[in-house]
């Protein structure tokens, strides 16, 4: 880095700017000065002749009445008296107070039976005439806080003047609002690099190109081609976006620019418009290079419209955002990656050709991402040798990679817990378990009552799910309570991944949801609290199917999603496009659904009685069903003669 300093004489050391504003030696002579001026005060303030103890004025009266004081002095707020030899020595006695000399006690200025009392006695009486209010009182009132006024003024004026000055310009922070609060990563990038990212193979593809731009841009130029203004990254939680803005840092090998959409926001007005100019203006200074957005839908919402109220600062961050955008050159060298997993939110000023030209989505990885993302993050882990990943991986669909990292952190710390040499098999499908289905509640004891039904309950749903082709195959029942809610449950796991689901299928799974109340319909004639959650889901399975699948034959193929206008999104408001008519029609045809197919789930279970019983009386032994045990069991479920809407499309 170039010194700018050179050809100058050197400063002089005691004179260096300080951090705090000033020079080291002006700093010492004002800390001096307040050093005195306390210990000033504090002199002045404890300083006098001795304990003055305050009394009541009555008590103070009776003690003139008494011949115990020996003078008084009247000032305008209070009366001090000095006490004979006689009653300081009585009273230091009773009080143990060795430094009592005087008593004082508020005056009653409307009291005109004192002076009579001190004259009958012939006590000496002097009259004080204080302006103030007590000791010092101008002193501490007006004069102390103008000065400590005066100083932290004075302090403030320098630091800001610091601004302007070869030396106090980098640490200020006063004047500092609208500086970009970007963290800058040089050449050597993050330590993060592509071989780092697994399961996301097309959006590495994308960046990667993103990286040979500024590299090479004359490889893509030479036929007239400009390179992209911006990458946004869409996709769920935990997928990885962010880690992938790390590795372009890595891998770019040009300054990087980091930083969160809140980073912008701040609650002063005008100041994140202010940062997004100075953030682009240092990126331009330094091109190429890459400016990375984490969280964009922070500063990015939808601008408010018809009527609704709006958010005057975050709306001119986000003006500034678009202006700087569309202001870049395409030569510039200067790419913005966003990311965001809201992209139904963000303005569609953003999403426009010229400023996100390209929208990277990072989605949940399929078996095959779940293995490769394991393999990364258990690169550090000890592994015992009959861990196999790609059963781990079988067994989480739907996980992303923050869950497959969790997993692998969890399981060895189960192992480590448990003193083992390394992370087994078993620790990963514990650890698996405590993620799907929580914590295990060893603590929470379920009477005997509790226990026989929960575990009907959950061999009800194994029975049925069991007897089902559309539904996933049982791998574990427990009654073991787990997480917040959780008695007991029923884990199953899919085969393969899957991107499209039956009507069939949609209607096994409502069965198998419906397995546990109607086992306890059956065995206790009553229903009880643990199938909310199943039932919360049978409706959600259910209502999609008549809104938007178009699975109903009365409803017909149609979508009655509710939709959300332009002016209401990202408020959490939305119009209903269907008449109350229609709504009373889907109403009846959910109710009509979840009835014939709890029916059906009745059928299934009565037929299969007495394996019900027996599975019920062997899990409450046990407390856990799995592994060859358990596929004894299904291996004796009677299936349903024939199936209601014929076999499914994927056989």
């Amino acid at each position: 880095m170039e010194d700018r300093n050179q050809g100058n004489p050197p400063r002089d050391p005691g004179n260096q700017p300080d951090p705090l504003g000033g020079t080291f030696a002006s700093r010492t002579i004002w800390i001096a000065v307040l050093i005195g001026l306390a210990t000033l005060l504090i002199f002045h303030h404890f300083q006098g002749p001795g304990t003055v103890v305050e009394i009541p004025y009555s008590d103070l009266k009776e003690r003139i009445a008494a011949t115990e004081v020996e003078s008084v002095v009247i000032s305008d707020w209070s009366v001090v008296a000095t006490p004979t030899e006689e009653a300081r020595d009585r009273f230091r006695a009773e009080t143990e107070d060795e430094t009592f000399d005087q008593w004082e006690a508020t005056r009653l200025p409307q009291d005109e039976t004192l002076l009579p009392l001190l004259e009958a006695q012939n006590i000496e009486v002097k009259v004080h005439h204080d302006p103030g209010c007590g000791n010092g009182g101008m002193l501490w009132i007006w004069l102390l806080p103008l000065l400590i006024l005066f100083l932290f003024w004075g302090f403030l004026i320098r630091r800001m003047q610091g601004m302007n000055t070869p030396g106090g310009g980098g640490n200020s922070q006063v004047m500092s609002f609208g500086k970009s609060r970007a963290k800058v990563y040089a050449e050597e990038g993050t330590g993060v690099t592509f071989e780092d990212v697994a399961g996301v193979d097309e959006a590495k593809e994308e960046l990667q190109e993103v990286i040979s731009f500024l590299r090479e841009p004359s490889k893509f130029t030479r036929l007239g081609g400009k390179v992209p203004k911006g990458v946004l990254l869409v996709g769920p939680p935990g997928t990885g976006k962010t880690l992938l803005g790390r590795a372009v840092a890595g891998e770019a090998e040009v300054p990087f620019y980091n930083l969160s959409g809140s980073d912008f926001v701040e609650m002063f007005v005008g100041v994140g418009a202010a940062r997004v100019r100075d953030l682009f203006q240092q990126a331009q200074e330094n091109s190429p290079c890459i400016i990375f957005v984490d969280e964009l839908d922070a500063i990015g919402k939808t601008r408010g419209g018809g009527g609704f109220q709006t958010n005057e600062e975050r709306e001119q961050t986000l003006n500034a955002l678009l202006v700087e955008m569309d202001g870049f050159d395409a030569r510039s060298g200067v790419i913005i990656i966003a990311a965001t997993n809201r992209p139904e939110v963000l303005d569609p000023a953003l999403l426009r050709s010229g400023r996100f030209d390209r929208q990277v989505v990072v989605d949940r990885p399929d078996k095959k991402g779940r293995h490769q993302i394991l393999q990364v993050h258990a690169r550090g882990v000890v592994i015992g040798e009959d861990v196999d990943l790609e059963i781990v991986a079988a067994q989480t669909p739907g996980f992303v990679g923050a869950d497959l990292a969790n997993i692998i952190n969890e399981a060895a710390l189960l192992a480590a817990r448990k003193e083992k040499d390394a992370v087994e098999m078993s620790d990963f499908q514990d650890a698996i378990e405590r993620v799907i289905a929580g914590l295990e509640k060893k603590s929470r004891r379920l009477s005997e009552k509790e226990t026989n039904i929960v575990a009907y309950h959950e061999s009800g749903h194994a029975i049925v799910a069991g007897a089902l082709k559309g539904a996933d195959p049982v791998h574990k029942i427990s009654i073991v309570s787990r997480g917040i809610g959780a008695l007991g449950y029923t884990l199953q796991v899919p085969l393969e991944d899957r991107y499209l689901v039956t009507r069939q299928e949609l209607r096994d799974r409502i069965c198998m949801l419906l397995g546990g109340r109607a086992a306890e319909k059956i065995i206790f004639g009553d229903v009880s609290s643990g199938a909310a959650n199943d039932l919360q889901r049978v409706t959600d399975i259910a209502r999609r199917m008549i809104m938007q699948y178009g699975m109903n034959p009365t409803i017909g193929n149609l979508s009655y999603g509710e939709e959300t206008s332009p002016f209401l999104k990202g408020t959490g408001m939305s119009s209903r496009q269907y008449s109350e008519r229609t709504a009373e029609k889907i109403d009846d045809e959910v109710h009509k659904m979840v009835e014939e197919l709890y029916a059906r789930t009745l059928d299934l279970l009565e037929k299969n009685l007495d394996l019900l019983h027996e599975m019920s009386e062997k899990l409450k032994e046990e407390e856990v069903l799995e592994g060859d045990q358990l596929d004894e069991f299904m291996d004796r479920v009677l299936p349903m003669a024939g199936e209601v809407d014929g076999p499914s499309l994927f056989e």
